[in-house]
């Protein structure tokens, strides 16, 4: 690191996550609307980056964190509805489109990544049919596009990144619960069950309820009988689910769809064609979803930046809030006194990736552990990990890492 910026370690003297009264987590599955605008917008920086790489030997500048998703208009009805206008994806922000007189041919690729990624996780959504595209990515500034040029490429941004380790159990609960109804086993065993799904755990003292939206897929679905018949037979499992999984709450409460309402028909049924509110309900945009350890955990330290999308190379947006995570991890699994860490670095504009301009760590302690029995251990695991911060770019850029 740069003189000057030294590591910072502090006792946080306060309870961990578990021990506080109330938790809220939240995670957005793959087919919400924010979600699917994170992963098509993550695959597009990656397939971006892989042409870079191809043609030149390096990563050019790109920014593809403005990803927009209008919602389409659909008419939905038991037994098959219909689409009646197709979502669009904007595709916005920045990116080198010529290099060295050679032309990148950028709104091929990101599209063709766009639609790769919609037909490999939306099993009903028809990337040719059902949805339409409109490149509004343009060329870099002069002096964001020369960071790339230079030998030692500093930071594109003076932004902050978050992390923190480990989860609780309330947000592993969160977390376990979106991946088991989004899993290909659920998917076969409940076909009309779509891809849209939210899941907000609120744990109060010993108590968890967990409150889940998922679309259903209408043609799956001959009548107002069946939907609830299914509806019953899913939040049964789900249950079951919940139940058997390794936890230390006194209690499981799960609801489901609690929107619905037998005697309004259709009207009171989550119904849909494609099985995303996206097709005719609700739009989406990069950076409204999950953090990039898959969650939002209200009252937990978390960056506001827009991981997905930003280069892979210097832009700490992305970089700084991956890292974070990952050295946080590596303390609480190496230093047996740390109950919960939250690591911060933040970036400054110009100034080389392993030299932030602030970088700390603040830990809740075993017992009577003092924090100057451990500062030395986690101060060398960040800087370790700092050092080796070019090495981890590599590993963003080659898709190691998810970001939602």
């Amino acid at each position: 690191m740069e003189k000057g910026a030294g590591i910072i370690v502090e006792q946080d003297r306060s309870t961990t996550a578990e021990g506080r009264m109330v938790e809220l987590v939240e995670r957005k599955g793959i087919g919400h609307p924010d979600t699917i605008c994170d992963s098509v917008m993550e695959a597009a920086s990656l397939a971006l980056s892989k042409a870079y790489r191809e043609q030149f030997g390096r990563i050019l500048h790109h920014n593809l964190d403005k990803g927009l998703l209008i919602a389409g208009r659909t008419a939905v009805k038991p037994g098959g509805g219909r689409v009646l206008e197709p979502m669009k994806m904007i595709f916005g922000d920045r990116a080198t489109s010529l290099h060295r007189g050679v032309k990148i041919p950028v709104g091929e690729i990101v599209e063709a990544a766009a639609q790769s990624w919609l037909q490999h996780n939306l099993r009903f959504v028809d990337p040719l049919r059902h949805i339409t595209f409109q490149n509004e990515i343009k060329p870099g500034s002069d002096e964001l596009t020369d960071l790339f040029s230079r030998q030692l490429r500093g930071a594109n941004d003076t932004s902050a990144g978050a992390g923190y380790a480990p989860l609780s159990a309330t947000e592993l609960m969160v977390l376990q619960m979106e991946r088991f109804i989004n899993s290909s086993g659920f998917k076969k065993r409940f076909p009309e069950s779509g891809e849209d799904v939210k899941v907000m755990g609120f744990r109060n003292a010993g108590q968890l309820t967990l409150t889940v939206a998922m679309a259903f897929v209408d043609r799956h679905i001959s009548g107002v009988e069946d939907y609830f018949m299914r509806k019953s037979a899913i939040l049964e499992v789900l249950r079951q689910f919940a139940i058997e999984q390794d936890h230390p709450f006194e209690g499981i409460q799960v609801d489901f769809n609690t929107l619905d309402d037998p005697s309004r028909g259709t009207g009171g049924m989550y119904l849909t064609v494609l099985g995303t509110s996206a097709e005719g309900a609700d739009g989406g945009e990069v950076g409204r979803g999950n953090r990039v350890n898959g969650l939002i955990a209200f009252g937990r330290p978390l960056s506001l930046e827009a991981a997905a999308g930003k280069n892979p190379v210097n832009h700490t947006g992305k970089i700084y809030n991956i890292l974070a995570f990952e050295i946080a991890r590596r303390i609480h699994r190496e230093t047996e006194a740390v109950l919960e860490v939250s690591v911060f670095l933040c970036s400054q504009i110009g100034r080389p990736l392993s030299s932030p301009l602030a970088a700390s760590a603040r830990v809740v302690l075993q017992g009577k552990t003092s924090i100057e029995e451990v500062r030395g251990a986690i101060t060398g695991i960040m800087e370790d990990e700092l050092a080796r911060v070019e090495d981890f770019t590599r590993k963003i850029a080659e898709g190691a890492f998810p970001v939602c």
